[in-house]
C-alpha cells in the first residue's frame, strides 16, 4: 500500500499470517505511518518530476496508504482520488490530511471494481510488488482502461528479499515495462535508485507508461 517503502522495519507481529498483506498493514498502520510520512514526495520520485503534468488533471493514487503521496498530488492542484483498501491506513490517512481535497475510496487491485476511467495521472508507489504473475497482467489491463487518452502511469517497484509477513514478489522492472508495451503504454522512463531508508539488499525501480492518443 503506498509508499515509497512498502516494507518500513516494523517489526512482525506473530497475530500477522504470513500468507496475507492487509492484515499486517492494519495491524501496523500507526506505526508505518510515522515512516511515509517522513520521506518526501519529491525525492521520492525526484527521477519522474519532469514528467508529472503541469496542468491540474484528474489523479489517482492506488494503493494510497497513510496519503502522502495524494498530498503531494492535490498540493500540485490535481483533483485526486486515494484507493486505499486497508481501512485501518484509510483512517490515519484522513486523520492527518484532513484538509486536502482528497476523495478517498475503499478498493484494491487488480479489479478496481469501482473506479471510473479517464485519468490524467494514476500512480502505484511501491503497490506492484504485492501482485502475483496473474494479477499483475490483470492490474495492468485495468489501469490502461482507467488511462486517459496521453494519460500517465507511474509505478515503483521494491526489489530484494521479500519479507516473510506478507505477500509480496521482487517483479523484475523490465517485466513489468514489457507488460506496459503488451497494454499498448509507452515505456517514457525506466530507472531506479537506493532505497531511502537505508535498508541493506533494497533497492527501488520506478517506471512511467503512457497511454496514447485516440
Amino acid at each position: 500500500m503506498t509508499r515509497s517503502a512498502a516494507d518500513q522495519g516494523v517489526p512482525a507481529s506473530s497475530h500477522v499470517p504470513v500468507a496475507g498483506t492487509q492484515p499486517y498493514y492494519a495491524h501496523a498502520a500507526e506505526a508505518l505511518a510515522e515512516r511515509y510520512e517522513s520521506l518526501i514526495f519529491e525525492s521520492v520520485h525526484q527521477e519522474i518530476l519532469h514528467l508529472l503534468p503541469d496542468a491540474a488533471t484528474r489523479a489517482a493514487d492506488i494503493g494510497a496508504g497513510t496519503g502522502r503521496d495524494a498530498q503531494a498530488l492535490a498540493d500540485r492542484g490535481h483533483k485526486v482520488i486515494a484507493v486505499e483498501p486497508v481501512r485501518e491506513l484509510r483512517q490515519v490517512a484522513q486523520k492527518l490530511h484532513a484538509d486536502a481535497p482528497i476523495d478517498w475510496l475503499e478498493g484494491s487491485l487488480p479489479a478496481l471494481g469501482h473506479l471510473e476511467g479517464n485519468f490524467g495521472l494514476i500512480l502505484l508507489s511501491a503497490v506492484w510488488m504485492h501482485l502475483d504473475e496473474q494479477e499483475r497482467t490483470v492490474a495492468m489491463r485495468r489501469l490502461t482502461e482507467l488511462l486517459a487518452p496521453g494519460g500517465l502511469l507511474i509505478i515503483s517497484l521494491r526489489h530484494g528479499p521479500p519479507p516473510a509477513d506478507r505477500k509480496m514478489f521482487d517483479v523484475p522492472a523490465d517485466e513489468t515495462a514489457a507488460l506496459a508495451q503488451e497494454c499498448g503504454l509507452d515505456v517514457l522512463h525506466l530507472g531506479g535508485g537506493q532505497d531511502q531508508l537505508g535498508r541493506d539488499g533494497i533497492y527501488w525501480s520506478e517506471l512511467a507508461m503512457r497511454k496514447g492518443q485516440a
